[in-house]
């Protein structure tokens, strides 16, 4: 199978995936959907009404008024296709055209700092933090445990080997929550060196936002490091033994290349294939579990949204978030599977 082929299939089958999770989300939620969309209609028509005391003057009885109100509110409703029943095709097709075309609608409860209430913009305002905070510590947890790994590699069986081997098994056992309390009570109230809140005290548009945002970053960044650089150390580790066994990694050291020179050049490149995975999983994996950690430390991310989205039962946004998380949990494997069949051919042929 040709380079091409093969991703034109990963691609067909990447949409496969995000139209049936999304036809999966609008069918379970649909109910409570036009519930939530119907009251929406109710508030937005009786405000309107209520702010123009000229239409509620020109009604001789409040029953006459009521009607009024009630006669446009099954307008609104009929112009948004909420006559029709949720599950009719006609319904299901229009949802899904506007997710499709990222037309998520405004949000019941929730805003963006600046006061929009479109779901499009609270996403965009969202998404970067997060996109910054844990793309910025899966790069440094991935050239920490490169580094690492392949110097346990190097030298099987000795005390760094071993070190490295059970803090891996150490760091993996604690979640990420425990460990993120722990160091705000340590550095934020024992030596109050950061903020225990993540969000920044200041409003976006000051000039000063992006050094604040950054100064309470550091705290959840080093935590997210703390936790993740030990497994990814012993995966590393494990992948270059591997590598390192292979025919013509032995003969290169019977001939006398240097062991510093085989092991970050040749084996590391042999390696590079499913240590490319396991980083584009870890990109992926980590924007889904930022629900809990952004919750934990505060920050003003993807995944506080989504949590704040829950609580309050803001379905707009949580269909948005839902659609962003999957986008982007198939682009990463996606990548990671044509850069493997790009490294190793037989993936392709398979």
């Amino acid at each position: 199978m040709g380079f091409k082929t093969h991703v034109a299939r990963k691609v067909g089958a990447m949409f496969g995936v995000l139209f049936i999770t999304m036809l999966l989300t609008i069918i379970l939620i649909g109910a409570n959907m036009d519930s939530v969309l119907k009251q929406g209609v109710v508030f937005q028509v009786r405000s309107e009404l209520a702010s123009d005391s000229h239409i509620a003057a020109s009604f001789s009885d409040h029953a006459e008024f009521e009607e009024y109100i009630q006669t446009r509110i099954v307008e609104r409703e009929k112009a948004l296709g909420l006559d029709k029943a949720w599950n009719s095709p006609q319904r299901i097709g229009y949802a899904m055209y506007r997710i499709i075309t990222l037309d998520f609608g405004q949000a019941v409860f929730l805003t963006s700092d600046a006061g929009s209430s479109n779901v499009l913009d609270i996403l965009a305002e969202k998404l970067p933090r997060t996109m910054l905070l844990f793309t910025s510590s899966t790069g440094i947890i991935a050239v920490i445990g490169i580094l690492i790994g392949a110097s346990s590699a190097a030298k099987v069986g000795s005390t760094k080997d071993k070190l490295t081997s059970a803090f891996a098994v150490v760091s993996s056992s604690f979640p990420v929550w425990w460990i993120g309390m722990l160091m705000i009570f340590f550095f934020a109230f024992v030596l109050r060196i950061f903020p225990a809140r993540a969000t920044p005290d200041i409003s976006p548009g000051d000039p000063g936002y992006l050094l604040s945002l950054a100064y309470h970053m550091v705290l959840p960044l080093v935590t997210i490091v703390l936790i993740g650089f030990g497994a990814w150390s012993y995966f590393v580790r494990n992948f270059m033994v591997g590598a390192m066994q292979d025919e013509h990694i032995l003969a290169k050291k019977t001939i006398g290349i240097p062991k510093r020179k085989i092991v970050y050049s040749h084996a590391l490149r042999n390696a590079a294939p499913p240590i490319i995975t396991i980083l584009a999983l870890s990109v992926s994996g980590s924007l889904g579990g930022a629900i809990i950690t952004e919750a934990v430390f505060d920050w003003p991310g993807m995944g506080r949204l989504y949590f704040e989205a829950i609580t309050v039962t803001d379905l707009p946004v949580i269909i948005g978030a839902t659609y962003t998380l999957t986008v982007f949990f198939l682009a990463s494997i996606l990548v990671a599977d044509l850069l493997y069949g790009y490294f190793d051919p037989r993936v392709r042929r398979s």
